[in-house]
Parts: structure tokens; C-alpha cells; sequence
């Protein structure tokens, strides 16, 4: 390519020599035929000699008709009309030696400044030479043999320059097949990585129906045995496994219902005052069986005074709900929980920390995010959908507050979030909130 465009401004080159020669060339022969009209008429006595003659009727030169500001516009323009616009160079017009002579040994030039350094440095310069003769002009007539010469200094950043829009364009357009390319192939994984969510949400949602319904059909056979139907207790007990089996299916459905809502952006906020220590309490209270069948232990380190925040409580309770419930599945032996809450100037902190297997950099990366589970190999011995963090991240984000998490693995994991407090002012409660939630 950059061959063809060398190539291409030679041409250009050759055709700016022949088309300012030729206007020169016709200046000469115009200047020869006034020459003509000086030749003494028929009849005198009185006739000049023959050189006297030669040296009358000899035309003037080039040099000597065109000052070197008008050789320079003549050859400007001709660059312009040739699309070498803005094109350096330089050019020189030689009088006398005769057609074979050399150069540098020529005489009465018109050149400019630099044409000899840059007539030398044939390595980086383009030239051409061209005499300014056409066929029926004699090389030993009266009229002077000139010859002109143009050379281009630097052509090959003439023609980088020519091809610039070229090079900008298939960078350009490299970029965007690079582009394209990096978004096929990143596509290309995300698909593939949607498709192992769904593949492990599906798995998790079969084992978690299967286990009640399979509990279900044996409380049922059990119940049909003539000993049990004629045992009150036994009927009662079996009876309560069908219900609490029941209530356990309705609440995974609920979970997905409600994973869906939040991906609607329907999630409604019934929203009212809360004291926040309280509902700490109440949540704890819940889980006080729970955690002293697996010998667990809490520290509650609530901060006396102000608490009071805008928020949903059936939505604000499920948050602390689902974090606890959260530490608990991924517990070890003697699990310790320690719930602190902080008041700041405009809200309220809450950490929940625990002590159990903790979280790699990749997880705590991925942890809100929809259906996604920490790989604990091919044992089903955490239950849920992937679900849970990624509604909590919605309520807190619906209540305009924060949430991050800190971990290490082998150590445990501490949540912390921030919801904006309910400002005093004069004994009236005022909410503090960037942006009203959802309407409820």
C-alpha cells in the first residue's frame, strides 16, 4: 500500500514538471516569434552583422522574465491543482551547457534555498528533471537550452500524510472488530455463566420441594395406618409434620414471588417509625431455639438512645431475619454472633458478625447477586435459592441505605449497613432520605 502511494506522488510529481513546463515552453516560443519580427526588412544599405543579429533576436531566459516569488505561485499552483496541496519543495531552473551537461555545472539559475541539500539526498527526496524544449524548438538554435528540476524533501511523510484518514480508518475499524469481538466473547460466558445459575437454581429448587413433598406422602401413609387413626396423639403429630412441612414450601414459594417482585421493581413499602433495637430483639427472640440446639452464642451490643428509623417492618424484619439465618447455614462448632448497632449524625450503623467459614474476594464479589451460592462442592448441606443476600441488598437499597461486606475466609464475616435515621427537630420527627422508596 504505502508502495503504490510512493509510486502514485511520483506520478503527481512528473505531472506538475510537465505542467508547469509547458506554460514555460510556451513563453519561450512566444518570446521566439517577437524575436523573429526584429530581422531587418529587404532593401537597406546598412545591414548589422550575423552576431549582432543572434544576439538580438535571442529570446531572454526564464530566470530573466519570472522573478522567483512568481516561479514559486506558478509552481504552487500547480501542486494545488494536482492534490499535493501544502506540499514542500524545492525547484531550480538551469541555463546553458547543453542537453548532456551536469547539474552542478550549469549556470544562470533560478532556484531557491535549499534545492542543492535537498538535490543531494536522493535517499529521502523525491526529483524529477524535465528541459524545457518541445519538438520543434532546436537544441543549438538561437533560443537558450533550460532545463528545470522540482524535488520533494521528505516524500515518505508526504505520503504518511496522504494516507492518514486510511490509517485512522482501519485503526477505527480494527478497534471496533476488537471491540466486537471482546463483547461476542464476553456474551459468550455470561451465557454460559446464566445458564449454570439457572442449572443450580433449578437443582436447588427440586431438592427443596422433593424433601417436603416426600415428607408429606410418609406422614400421609402413616396417618392412613388404623393404628394411627385410632391414636389421637399420633394423628396430631403427624398432622403438625404435614402443616409445618407445608408452611416450609409456602415460604420458598413466597421467597421466589418475592424475587420476582424485586425484579419488577414492585416491591411495595409499607413504611412507619420503627425503633430498630427492638426489632433486633424480636428477631433473636425467633432464633432462640434455633441457636441454642447448636450450642450458638450471641452478644448483643445495641446502643441506647436514638434508633428510630422510616422503614417497612415486615421488610426490615425479614433483612435481619435473613442475615442471621445467613450466618447460622454457614456456621462451624461453636458459633458466636455479635450484633452491634451505632448512631451516627444522619444514620444508624448495624454490624452482624459471625465466626463461621467465611468468604473468598470472588464470593463477597458476587454475594448480592440473583441466585448466586458459594460453591461448597457437590454436598446439599446449605439449603436456599441464591435468594436471600440479593433481597436484602434490594430492601436496603429501597430504604435508601447501605450494605458491604467484610470476610475472611476460615475467620467469619461481618455485615454492616447504614439506614438513615429519622431527624429530631423540636420534639418532630423528620425523615432524612436521598430519594422517597417505593410507594406503599
Amino acid at each position: 500500500m504505502v508502495e503504490n502511494k510512493e509510486e502514485e506522488l511520483h506520478h503527481k510529481l512528473v505531472d506538475v514538471t510537465t505542467d508547469v513546463a509547458r506554460e514555460l515552453i510556451d513563453y519561450k516560443q512566444t518570446a521566439l516569434s517577437g524575436s523573429q519580427l526584429l530581422r531587418s526588412p529587404q532593401g537597406f544599405g546598412f545591414r548589422p552583422s550575423e552576431q549582432f543579429m543572434q544576439e538580438l533576436m535571442r529570446p531572454p531566459l526564464i530566470s530573466q522574465r519570472f522573478s522567483y516569488q512568481e516561479m514559486s505561485e506558478l509552481l504552487r499552483k500547480a501542486f494545488n491543482y494536482r492534490g499535493l496541496k501544502d506540499t514542500k519543495f524545492e525547484f531550480c531552473i538551469f541555463s546553458g551547457g547543453g542537453i548532456n551537461a551536469s547539474i552542478f555545472s550549469n549556470t544562470n539559475e533560478l532556484k531557491s534555498a535549499n534545492y542543492y541539500p535537498a538535490l543531494r539526498d536522493t535517499l529521502h527526496n523525491l526529483q524529477t528533471i524535465l528541459p524545457l524544449v518541445n519538438s520543434t524548438m532546436e537544441l543549438n538554435g538561437p533560443e537558450p537550452f533550460e532545463t528545470m528540476s522540482i524535488v520533494i524533501p521528505d516524500y515518505k511523510s508526504v505520503v504518511l500524510k496522504q494516507m492518514r484518514w486510511m490509517i485512522f480508518g482501519v485503526i477505527f475499524f480494527t478497534l471496533i472488530i476488537v471491540a466486537a469481538f471482546y463483547v461476542t466473547v464476553r456474551t459468550l460466558l455470561m451465557q454460559k455463566k446464566l445458564s449454570e445459575i439457572k442449572n443450580d437454581f433449578i437443582n436447588n429448587m427440586t431438592h427443596e420441594f422433593k424433601t417436603p413433598l416426600a415428607t408429606i406422602s410418609l406422614a400421609v401413609d402413616a396417618m392412613r395406618n388404623e393404628k394411627v387413626v385410632q391414636d389421637r396423639e399420633k394423628s396430631a403429630y403427624f398432622s403438625s409434620i404435614i402443616k409445618e412441612e407445608n408452611k416450609r414450601m409456602n415460604k420458598q414459594v413466597e421467597t421466589i414471588l418475592q424475587a420476582a417482585l424485586i425484579d419488577r421493581q414492585e416491591l411495595q413499602l409499607k413504611l412507619q417509625p420503627l425503633y430498630v433495637n427492638d426489632v433486633i430483639r424480636r428477631v433473636m427472640d425467633n432464633f432462640k431455639l434455633q441457636l441454642e440446639e447448636i450450642h450458638a452464642s450471641v452478644v448483643l451490643q445495641l446502643e441506647d438512645g436514638y434508633d428510630l428509623v422510616l422503614a417497612d417492618e415486615l421488610h426490615f424484619t425479614n433483612l435481619i431475619s435473613n442475615l442471621i439465618d445467613n450466618a447460622i447455614k454457614y456456621s462451624r462448632d461453636k458459633l458466636m454472633i455479635r450484633i452491634q448497632t451505632q448512631r451516627s449524625t444522619k444514620n444508624l450503623l448495624i454490624r452482624i458478625e459471625d465466626n463461621g467459614i467465611g468468604m473468598t474476594k470472588e464470593t463477597q464479589r458476587r454475594i448480592f447477586e440473583k441466585f448466586y451460592r458459594a460453591h461448597t462442592g457437590n454436598v446439599h448441606n446449605v439449603k436456599g435459592f441464591g435468594l436471600g443476600l440479593s433481597y436484602v441488598k434490594s430492601v436496603v437499597d429501597a430504604h435508601n441505605g447501605r450494605i458491604k461486606v467484610e470476610s475472611t475466609v476460615g475467620k467469619g464475616t461481618t455485615f454492616s449497613l447504614e439506614i438513615p435515621l429519622i431527624r429530631q427537630e423540636k420534639g418532630i420527627a423528620h425523615v432524612v432520605l436521598r430519594n422517597p422508596p417505593y410507594a406503599g
